[in-house]
């Protein structure tokens, strides 16, 4: 699986996500401008000594990401008042979950133009208008890993 986050502004939260990647052996892709710099106290906290297990790759456009990306990659934009929600979609192992900016999501026209991949987590309560990233990138990822029965899975005793 890939994570991308589109112009990541919040150092934990991407700390937050990167750890998740690591434990998850999920790619983590940047793609710039990011609102922190990568030496960030804040970023490397949420993060913790998982850095040196992290795939990641920082991309200078979404133009030049997407060029890289292999022929027939399908990207998933996860973003509220998508057409469907999360769960109603199947998954494969080299899918890209792309998350917005914490305060503006994801371009309206990139979400527009890809209307059949724009997908949503379901929000309950009229006045709350978002989740954390961090928190959105985990609910997703791990109904993907779900799906796929979690590849890669260690198991090990419970410790007493």
């Amino acid at each position: 699986m890939h994570v991308v986050l589109f112009q990541p502004e919040i150092p934990p939260n991407t700390g937050n996500v990167a750890r998740l990647c690591a434990a998850t052996r999920t790619r983590l892709h940047l793609i710039e401008p990011l609102g922190f710099r990568l030496d960030e106290p804040a970023l490397r906290r949420a993060g913790l000594d998982y850095w040196p297990w992290l795939a990641w790759q920082l991309w200078p456009d979404w133009t030049t990401f997407i060029s890289a990306l292999p022929a027939g990659a399908r990207l998933w934009f996860i973003e509220s008042h998508g057409p469907r929600r999360y769960t109603e979609v199947r998954y494969a192992p080299e899918d890209y979950l792309v998350f917005g900016r914490e305060s503006a999501g994801l371009p309206r026209a990139l979400l527009e133009a890809n209307r059949a991949a724009w997908l949503r987590l379901p929000m309950v309560h009229p006045r709350v208008r978002s989740l954390n990233l961090a928190t959105c990138v985990a609910v997703v990822l791990f109904e993907a890993l779900r799906q796929l029965g979690f590849p890669g899975e260690q198991r090990s005793e419970p410790q007493t």
